[in-house]
């Protein structure tokens, strides 16, 4: 019940957050960067116990499709609202307190124990960096969007007034490496320690989710590459980033549909 009751209030949270500076942006008027984080900070709390009643059973990791989904979300909020103290990612809220509520409502609607699958600790090694690596690279594709509509605004003067409400374009594009950087390198760990701890990596039940992830880290391996040797940035690199990060989800949440929902496996 306090699981339920958890996820239903931030669920309200974001709902009313997303809708109230939404409409603020819509209007051209600046966000305000303490009330985003004091928002996003009490969302953190409702939602992290939703999120520990979800993840954990009976000493166990418990994870689904959309459990998992939650627990992203909820790192990625957090991550954002740590990294805002220093660096101007208020912003990204925009975009996660929609979607936060929806990985939420999922996570209520999708709370099915058949479709749960559970983990010992030991195979945390693999889980964790799996998770911030997710995490990370959603901030910077979120950072991507949010690049490609400030490239769009300068094509299109009705969408300049609300351009001019983020950081400059240099700032945005430094931000969007800096994620993809550590990201590439937590998800290198996630397939290193994935490696060790399949037998087989390979495996029919595997073969999906290990050649899209593969495919996602050469994308961002040529784009981090050709940042550094070639100076690749603007429409290139925002493509690029996404095009990793499509991959990236096939990799999890597409083989995880399709094992959990529509194959109705583990």
């Amino acid at each position: 019940m306090i699981t339920l009751s958890a996820n239903l209030i931030a669920l309200l949270i974001y709902t009313f957050a997303a809708i109230y500076f939404g409409r603020q942006f819509g209007r051209h008027q600046s966000l305000p960067v303490r009330q985003l984080r004091q928002v996003a900070a009490l969302a953190l709390v409702v939602h992290g116990i939703g999120v520990h009643g979800l993840s954990l059973k009976d000493g166990q990791l418990a994870f689904s499709l959309f459990s998992i989904s939650s627990l992203i979300f909820w790192v990625v909020n957090a991550i954002v609202l740590f990294s805002s103290l220093k660096k101007e990612l208020h912003n990204l809220f925009l975009l996660l307190f929609p979607l936060s509520a929806v990985s939420v409502l999922g996570s209520i609607l999708g709370n099915n124990p058949d479709w749960q699958h559970r983990l010992e600790y030991t195979i945390a090694a693999h889980v964790i960096p799996s998770i911030l690596a997710y995490s990370l690279l959603t901030i910077a594709s979120l950072q991507a969007l949010l690049l490609a509509y400030q490239n769009r605004a300068l094509k299109n003067k009705s969408l300049l007034a609300n351009s001019k409400l983020l950081p400059p374009l240099q700032t945005m594009e430094s931000l969007l490496f800096e994620f993809l950087w550590v990201g590439e390198l937590l998800l290198t760990l996630a397939i290193v320690s994935g490696f060790y701890f399949q037998e087989d990596i390979f495996a029919q039940h595997l073969v999906h989710k290990t050649v899209f992830t593969l495919s996602a880290w050469f994308i961002y391996a040529i784009l981090l590459w050709g940042r550094f040797q070639l100076g690749w940035r603007g429409t290139k690199a925002i493509r690029l980033a996404l095009a990793g990060f499509v991959c990236l989800m096939l990799a999890y949440f597409g083989s995880k549909l399709v094992l959990e929902i529509i194959l109705n496996r583990i």
